[in-house]
């Protein structure tokens, strides 16, 4: 076991002491020899996406636990350790004509990390979130167990899929330290069709022609900003069938540009003092831009409910809450900022978290006070 680099913050909070385990039962033993609270990180790219720690004696890094354990192309499945990071996953894939159909956009993020924040990028729309390809997962419990849930099959059904449980967990529940992917071909080919956006109505309109339609898209991004934007409709798949849709798309959307490449700001998350993560039911998307300040940047993916906004310190958080909550809307930030509502408020469920909290860590070491609620 090493300790690892001086410096590392949670959420502004800084720990008494920071250690990288290089192996599981590494992990195991400092859980077991510990009393304090424990902090799990892996980069560090996503610490802001939970509420700083109310107490943060250890900060266990997984950056140390960095090997590929075992990949069978022929299935379509890779075990890869939580510090492994998903560039050099995709590299390793690569060579074999395969991915993970995961893209947060950022290079250093570990695939424990995205696991923890439940980090997903445009392609959700055709191929679903963390939940969605997490076939296996293997996590270090607060007194020092070891538990594994799932298997290296894509259809598993024996026991429960404590993965799910895992993903969004930002460590509180267990230390994840392996992961099983369900993997998928890469696409030999990919077009896009971008059209200018001008007023909210006409972003959900040109969203919604999308969505209803035969097409199968990869993606449907909105790069948004005051009162405008651009769309973004992928297509990944052969090449006829590329040039086909993208045809189509322009026929149906009453024009746009047919490009090979999407644009720069394609999946990259906006920057700002404060940026949100709204999700909402997709048919609000003109509802939910509105709402936004009319300074604020974003990028949307229209066709699922999901935004990452970067707005003004002065924003009336409670009221844009207020305003998407009944479309199913939440805003979450990204961003630590004293004396700003992390979360937003808590759901009828909480109970029932704080349950499911108190069986998996009862003495609450685990990242104390950075899940919904203040667990």
């Amino acid at each position: 076991m090493t300790s690892a680099p001086e410096g590392v913050m949670v959420a502004g909070v800084a720990p008494v002491e920071v250690v990288a385990p290089a192996t599981p039962g590494e992990v195991a033993d400092v859980l077991r020899s510990t009393t304090g609270t424990v902090v799990p990180v892996g980069a560090g790219t996503k610490t802001g996406w939970a509420a700083p720690p109310t107490s943060c004696d250890l900060v266990l890094r997984t950056t140390g636990l960095n090997r590929i354990v075992e990949h069978t192309p022929g299935d379509l499945v890779v075990v890869a350790e939580a510090g492994v990071r998903l560039a050099d996953l995709r590299e390793r894939l690569a060579g074999h004509g395969q991915m993970l159909a995961l893209d947060p956009p950022e290079p250093e993020a570990t695939l424990g990390g995205i696991v923890s924040a439940n980090a997903s990028g445009p392609r959700r729309l055709r191929y679903g979130t963390v939940r969605d390809l997490l076939i296996g997962v293997t996590v270090v419990l607060a007194d020092g167990t070891v538990a594994r849930s799932g298997g290296k099959v894509v259809k598993n059904v024996a026991g429960y899929d404590l993965g799910k449980l895992y993903t969004g967990a930002h460590g509180g529940l267990g230390v994840v330290v392996s992961t099983t992917w369900r993997l998928h071909p890469r696409p030999p080919a990919a077009g896009a069709v971008v059209v200018p956006v001008t007023g909210a109505a006409e972003a959900g309109r040109l969203a919604a022609l999308v969505c209803r339609s035969t097409l199968t898209p990869t993606a449907v991004e909105l790069r948004w900003s005051g009162s405008d934007g651009e769309l973004v409709v992928l297509f990944e798949s052969i090449p006829a069938s590329v040039v086909g849709q993208c045809r189509a798309t322009v026929a149906l959307l009453g024009g746009g540009s047919i490009v090979d490449a999407v644009p720069d700001w394609f999946g990259v998350r906006p920057v700002g003092q404060i940026v949100l993560r709204l999700a909402f039911a997709p048919f609000a998307l003109p509802r939910v831009l509105a709402a936004l300040p009319p300074t604020a940047g974003a990028t949307v993916s229209a066709a699922t409910g999901v935004a990452y906004a970067a707005v003004p310190r002065d924003v009336d958080l409670a009221a844009l809450r207020a305003t998407i909550a009944p479309f199913d809307g939440s805003a979450v930030l990204l961003t630590a900022v004293p004396g700003i509502d992390h979360w937003g408020p808590v759901p009828d469920s909480f109970a029932l978290m704080e349950r499911v909290k108190d069986q998996f860590d009862p003495r609450r070491r685990l990242s104390p006070g950075r899940l919904l609620g203040g667990l």
